[in-house]
Parts: structure tokens; C-alpha cells; sequence
């Protein structure tokens, strides 16, 4: 009964913080059934992403109605992510993990300092010479690979290429939530063909974070609606996306 409430407990603080930012939770979810309950890499990925879906359904429909998703933009997005989740997936048993978590990290330290040099650097830039329909591409397939190879939810890649391809936070995070409700599908299929879901543990973080996955959107809204917090919050989200990476590494 104890295990039950911490998980409900985790599963409502994972969902009103990570949805609010656009994430799947994956990182979070793995994170914890891995060092706090103890259990195999292929039963915690599996768990992790099933654990992240329902969650991701209820936070997308709350978004859709208040008409923040870029339909446009994260349609590119989740086609080019879906084939990454297979390729990845078929490669994960070839992979040498130390390899594959110094990529992830260095490519999540790279976004993350991008958003904050483009918080402080608000001037006009010279034009890119990569696209933003070719940039939204590129991130797809970099969080696909993540939900492919290691289980996670890839919204890391997908909210800070929003933020760098220009989206407001609300914006992005919305976007990025309805772009994992696609990835997490295909992923979670595939990571259920190679781990059992433990479905207890799955139980109870679901009950907690769908409860903060309601709670989510109203929040994110208000704490964006002026400019100095939108500010911050894009602050926190690129220095949160750093400290993911450090820790991939």
C-alpha cells in the first residue's frame, strides 16, 4: 500500500511538471522504477513509456481545446520521428550503451544552451542555412531515436526544437505533447515486444499522473501569460534540458 501511494504520488508530480514542459516523463519514470523499485532495463523501458501515454492522451486533448497544438508543425515532426523509433529499436541490441548516452548528452547540452543563447540574443541573426521545415525534421528523428534505442519519451529534442524553431512556451509544450502521444504509441508496442510491463508500478504512476496531466495545461498558461515569466520559464526549460544531458553523460 505504501509503494502504491509513493507511485501515485511520483506519477502526479511527474505529470503536472513534465507535461507542463512539453515532456513525456520517460527520463523521470525510468529513472525512478530502475534505482527506487528495482527493476530489469527491459521491464522499466516498457513500463515507463505505457506508464507515460495515458497521461500524454489526457494532456494533448486538454491543449487541443484550448487551441495551443501546431497541428502543421508537429504532424512533420511525428512522421519523421516514427520511422527513427523503429530504426531505432533495431538497432538498440547493437548499440554500446556508453556510446549512445555521450550522443543523447551532448546533443540535449547542445538544444538546451541554444534556447538560453536565444533568450539573451533577441536581435536579428543572419538566415540559417538548414530550413525550419528540414530543422523540425531533424528533431523528430533525434527523439525518436531516443524513444527507439533507451525507452524514453524523446521530449527533450521535440520542445527545444519548438522553442528554437520560434514557438511560445505554452505553444511548444503543447505541440511536443501531442507529437509524444504518437511517438509513445509506436514505442511502446515495440519496447512491449521486448519487456514485460510491470504493471503495478505502472498502476499507480498512471493514476498520479493523469491527475497532473489535467492539472497541467491551466498552469503553464498562466505562468506564460507575461512576457517576464514566459521568460524564465523558457530559462528553466533550457537549463533543465543541460542538466538532462549531464546526466545522460
Amino acid at each position: 500500500m505504501g509503494s502504491l501511494l509513493l507511485l501515485i504520488i511520483i506519477g502526479l508530480a511527474v505529470g503536472v511538471f513534465v507535461i507542463s514542459l512539453g515532456g513525456g516523463g520517460g527520463a523521470i519514470y525510468l529513472g525512478v522504477l530502475t534505482a527506487i523499485f528495482q527493476l530489469p532495463p527491459a521491464t522499466a523501458a516498457a513500463t515507463s513509456i505505457v506508464t507515460a501515454l495515458p497521461a500524454l492522451i489526457l494532456g494533448s486533448i486538454a491543449y487541443y481545446r484550448k487551441g495551443l497544438i501546431n497541428f502543421h508543425l508537429g504532424n512533420r515532426m511525428m512522421i519523421s520521428a516514427i520511422p527513427s523509433i523503429i530504426v531505432g529499436y533495431l538497432l538498440s541490441p547493437f548499440i554500446p550503451t556508453k556510446i549512445y548516452k555521450v550522443i543523447i548528452g551532448i546533443i540535449l547540452i547542445f538544444l538546451g544552451a541554444q534556447i538560453i543563447y536565444k533568450l539573451y540574443h533577441n536581435a536579428p541573426k543572419k538566415q540559417s542555412t538548414i530550413s525550419p521545415q528540414t530543422a523540425s525534421v531533424i528533431y523528430g528523428i533525434l527523439g525518436g531515436l531516443m524513444v527507439g534505442i533507451a525507452g524514453l519519451s524523446g521530449g527533450g529534442p521535440i520542445t527545444a526544437g519548438l522553442l528554437l524553431l520560434g514557438a511560445s512556451m505554452a505553444g511548444a509544450s503543447a505541440t511536443s505533447a501531442y507529437v509524444l502521444v504518437g511517438m509513445s504509441i509506436v514505442g511502446a508496442l515495440l519496447h512491449l515486444m521486448g519487456g514485460s510491463v510491470d504493471w503495478h508500478a505502472a498502476g499507480g504512476l498512471i493514476i498520479g499522473s493523469l491527475a497532473g496531466s489535467v492539472l497541467a495545461p491551466p498552469i503553464i498558461i498562466w505562468l506564460t501569460k507575461k512576457t517576464q515569466r514566459a521568460f524564465y520559464i523558457k530559462l528553466f526549460m533550457g537549463c533543465f534540458i543541460i542538466l538532462m544531458g549531464i546526466k545522460t553523460l
